[in-house]
């Protein structure tokens, strides 16, 4: 049983009354009673909206539904149809955002933005680490070098793929900082002479930067630097002599790694990769959110039988070339992302008996924490500029967004900030927020600071939406259908006239199979490509590699061009995704079943048993992919919608689920905690979660899978 203290009419968990008390409030010159009083307030006024919002939303569902089990669908009817029931909105008139105090890292800079669970102490201070990585270290470690003749990664240093590597990195200097004459792989000496790179080549030809601008600093003596830093396209790299390393004593100008600015953005995450389903878990986010933001957050780990502790990590300081110190964040810039308005918290229940929404609980936790960094109680700075950012996801419609826009107005009354302090993340992940996008950067025009789009969320919103419509074209069909192309350009578009450009970013999703970098490095220049100034990656590693793409484009003038298009067609967004006339074989319907209930059970079993909210999870052909619950919601509402237009039976679905459960058991066999579900199918709460995610998929608001989540997880911990 939770232990609960009143403290007015709320009945808070002892738990998270002590650490706001003890750990939070400290040193923001907040008082206990003070905090209390206007969160009480605040949770009494915001409550009833945020359910009434809920059921707007759920009505607007029933009427859909409706809508298509008693009409012959026609666009032009479906269309107004929307419009009558306000799904679709009027346009707005047309604006410019006016967000302020913005830091340069999603203002003018452009570069990868990593998401990791912040429940997860490691990864956190991994991602707020990634901000600079070893191009080097990138290249030999994936398969961005390939393994063949010869160039196989082993237990000591492989020559040949050393060497590989080192030619890569050459050609990229030659096309990030190109020299006047000759190329960086013939140089076999770099000074620093009147606020200019000398670099002589093999040839005893002494050249320099096609563009001298683009060096900016260095460390060591101008005759032999250590560190020779540039900037190019707003991105910084370093090149290091260390002629006593290995990598150095062994190249002819002494380099001994290519150091590439990579996470400028991190966003520290709550939601959908954390499985945080009480207090106690609450407690454990807000913690290590709380050590990000005083700069104290570490945690011992042991490596090849070695152990260290990692903390964060500190600014990188240079002298600038006109004589002057410089200096360089050596974290990415933080974000972090709260639940949507769906879900409510035991861990504070108010004076109606009810628990309040999970929202307004992140809401007013996470800004009071980020306090300490506006206030300087905090080793590192985050916000130069003086904000606090927060991503909101999982809004429907501008109505929700003006929802959190008041919420965080009401936080910054009562933590005594300026108006707008608080900026705010956009999701563009629901239906009905992407076809009024702009009226929902409207609705926060003066902070918001990010809208993004993803794939996963809005494919699982697209099939709940359209459940009645029809039976869903197959997954992996998706990507080619009309309304995901028009989505993507639909958000750059609206994004880029309301005035995003050089205020706020504009991002594209995550690359989700973190062992295929060869893949990645080829098909993830098409995001900054599309005008994107951010775009999401599963790993520091990953954040090295694409930072290579920001380097090739320049994202700002690229978004220039893109805004002389024509905006993107909203009928194409509004086409429904249907099989028409289905005429899969039964084989191609059971290869569809497998793959979505092995990725469906292999991420519910890890989230359920324990309590792991992201992680790489092998697919049905053993490739790992980082997955979280945007996968188990388009895989679960496919299924759903197969079952309900009978494109297969319960029985056919059921059978499967459990083929698949022997599958997962045995991929997660070298796990000695591992709870197999095979062993006592009726017993285990996990595959029984699975199971109500399919068959009660129809049911659940908006496709989402939370609520079956939070209720298994939390029988289980109890068990």
């Amino acid at each position: 049983m939770t232990q609960r203290i009143s403290v007015g009419g709320l009945q808070v968990s002892q738990l998270l009354f002590d650490f706001i008390n003890q750990q939070a409030l400290p040193k923001t010159k907040i008082e206990q009673a003070d905090f209390w009083r206007s969160f009480e307030k605040i949770i009494s006024t915001f409550s009833p909206r945020n359910k009434t919002l809920l059921e707007k939303r759920e009505d607007m569902q029933q009427q859909i539904d409706r809508w298509h089990t008693t009409n012959e669908y026609k666009f032009s009817d479906y269309k107004a149809f929307l419009q009558d029931i306000g799904y679709l909105l009027p346009d707005c008139e047309d604006f410019m955002i006016s967000t302020s105090n913005v830091d340069e890292e999603m203002a003018t800079m452009a570069g990868p933005q990593l998401v990791v669970p912040v429940m997860n102490s490691r990864f956190a201070l991994n991602a707020a680490n990634a901000r600079w990585g070893s191009l080097y270290d990138a290249l030999y470690g994936t398969d961005a070098i390939g393994f063949d003749n010869g160039a196989e990664v082993g237990t000591t240093y492989n020559k040949v793929r050393g060497d590989l590597v080192i030619a890569k990195g050459r050609k990229f200097l030659d096309n990030a900082c190109p020299l006047s004459q000759g190329s960086h792989a013939d140089a076999v000496a770099y000074t620093i002479e009147d606020r200019e790179l000398k670099v002589a080549l093999e040839s005893g030809q002494l050249t320099t930067l096609a563009d001298n601008a683009k060096l900016i600093g260095f460390n060591g003596e101008q005759a032999s630097p250590s560190v020779i830093l540039f900037n190019n396209n707003g991105m910084h790299i370093e090149i290091v002599i260390d002629k006593s390393s290995q990598i150095g004593g062994d190249d002819k100008a002494g380099i001994s790694d290519i150091i590439l600015e990579s996470a400028l953005t991190t966003i520290m995450d709550c939601e959908d990769s954390v499985a945080a389903v009480d207090a106690e878990d609450k407690v454990v986010v807000y913690k290590n959110w709380l050590g990000l933001m005083q700069g104290d957050l570490s945690e011992e780990i042991t490596k090849q039988g070695k152990t260290f502790t990692r903390s964060l990590n500190s600014d990188r300081q240079y002298k600038g070339i006109t004589g002057q110190d410089l200096s360089l964040k050596g974290r990415s810039l933080m974000f972090v992302r709260n639940v949507g308005h769906l879900m409510t918290s035991p861990a504070i229940i108010d004076a109606q008996g009810n628990e309040i929404p999970e929202g307004i609980l992140d809401g007013v936790i996470t800004s009071l924490i980020s306090l300490h960094d506006l206030q300087g109680n905090s080793n590192f700075k985050n916000s130069s500029a003086g904000s606090i950012y927060i991503v909101k996801p999982k809004m429907h419609g501008p109505e929700e967004v003006t929802f959190a826009n008041d919420l965080f107005n009401a936080v910054e009354d009562m933590l005594g900030l300026a108006r707008y302090t608080i900026k705010m993340g956009i999701m563009d992940e629901e239906r009905r927020t992407t076809v009024n996008l702009k009226q929902c950067i409207y609705a926060a025009k003066e902070r918001v600071v990010f809208i993004n789009t993803g794939f996963l969320d809005r494919t699982g919103d697209e099939i709940h939406t359209s459940m009645e419509a029809g039976p869903m074209i197959r997954k992996g069909d998706m990507k080619s259908a009309a309304w995901i192309g028009a989505y993507e350009d639909w958000n750059v578009d609206i994004g880029l006239r309301c005035g995003l450009s050089g205020r706020a970013q504009i991002g594209k999703g995550m690359w989700a199979i973190p062992d295929q970098m060869a893949n990645m490095l080829k098909t993830k220049v098409a995001h900054p490509q599309s005008g994107a100034n951010t775009a999401w990656v599963p790993s520091p590693t990953a954040a090295t590699l694409h930072a290579l793409h920001y380097h090739e484009i320049d994202v700002f003038t690229q978004q220039q061009s893109i805004k002389q298009r024509p905006l993107a067609n909203i009928d194409d967004i509004l086409s429904i995704p249907i099989e028409v006339n289905p005429q899969w074989t039964i084989n191609e319907i059971e290869q569809e079943l497998e793959n979505n209930a092995q990725g469906l059970l292999g991420y519910v079993v890890r989230w359920v048993d324990a309590g792991i909210g992201c992680s790489k999870v092998p697919d049905i052909n053993n490739v790992g992919l980082m997955e979280d619950r945007a996968t188990l919601r388009i895989s679960s509402q496919h299924m759903a919608n197969w079952l309900r237009h009978e494109i297969c039976t319960k029985e056919q679905v059921m059978a499967v689920l459990k083929k698949m459960a022997l599958v997962v058991d045995k991929q997660n066999s070298g796990d000695p905690s591992y709870q197999a579900m095979a062993d006592d199918f009726d017993n285990s709460i996990a595959f029984q979660a699975a199971c109500e995610l399919v068959f009660e998929g129809c049911a659940q608001p908006s496709g989402y899978t939370e609520p079956v989540l939070h209720k298994r997880r939390l029988a289980l911990k109890v068990q």
